[in-house]
């Protein structure tokens, strides 16, 4: 009987206690330089944050101008910088097979910031792209036809907001399974179009993501014959 007693009294401690873990949820501030959490089921920020510097980064670097302005001065001469080109940024296109949620915005801020970290790049703020897209009920692929693409920009220069560039992204992706594991291929790419002659630009950036249903699997992906090869 006494024992009976103790097991009943063990197993209700041990669930008050299985639910009240279940009730708490615990944080911590991520310095730099901390390991930071890699998202389990879909992409995170360990996804997004390195395909972004790398597209952003190497589209731009194809068009930034060499500095060829020579000013006279007292002394001699000072060459100058060539002035900033300004890109409007239309959007983020998720075209994955995931929900991104929240990091659409984070990409889109991410980007943006990219553009006015270049230093020969600024783009046009979003604010005044949205509002001119909704005032002539057009949207983002649209820009790509002739007579609305110049109806937009004719409207944001009116807006004292003139563009030289547009630039689109799109997130695609691509699943391989294997049994209950599966790989995920990430792809973001940048289209920067010159509105001034047509011209078009792309840059791409992957990352290879594998997902695991376990430690043990997680282990064997990287030892031959069932991962890397």
């Amino acid at each position: 009987m006494l024992a009976s007693r103790l097991f009943a009294v063990s197993l209700c401690s041990l669930l008050a206690l299985a639910a009240g873990c279940r009730s708490n949820q615990y944080a911590r501030v991520i310095k730099p330089g901390d390991r930071e959490m890699i998202g389990s089921h879909q992409a995170g920020q360990e996804t997004f944050r390195p395909l972004t510097e790398e597209a952003v980064a190497k589209l731009l670097a194809r068009h930034c101008a060499v500095p060829s302005q020579i000013q006279p001065v007292s002394a001699g001469l000072e060459q100058l910088p060539p002035p900033k080109a300004t890109i409007c940024f239309v959007g983020v296109e998720n075209k994955t097979s995931e929900e991104i949620g929240d990091f659409k915005e984070l990409l889109f801020e991410s980007i943006e910031a990219k553009i006015s970290e270049s230093g020969q790049f600024t783009p046009i703020s979003r604010r005044y792209v949205e509002a001119g897209l909704q005032q002539l009920r057009i949207r983002p692929d649209q820009l790509f036809i002739p007579g609305a693409q110049q109806q937009f920009a004719g409207l944001m220069q009116s807006q004292g907001q003139p563009f030289e560039y547009l630039m689109f992204a799109k997130l695609t992706s691509g699943t391989t399974r294997q049994n209950k594991d599966y790989q995920r291929d990430y792809l973001l790419t940048l289209e920067l179009v010159d509105i001034r002659n047509g011209a078009q630009d792309k840059q791409s950036a992957e990352i290879s993501k594998g997902y695991h249903h376990s430690w043990t699997s997680r282990a064997i992906s990287n030892t031959w014959p069932f991962g890397k090869q």
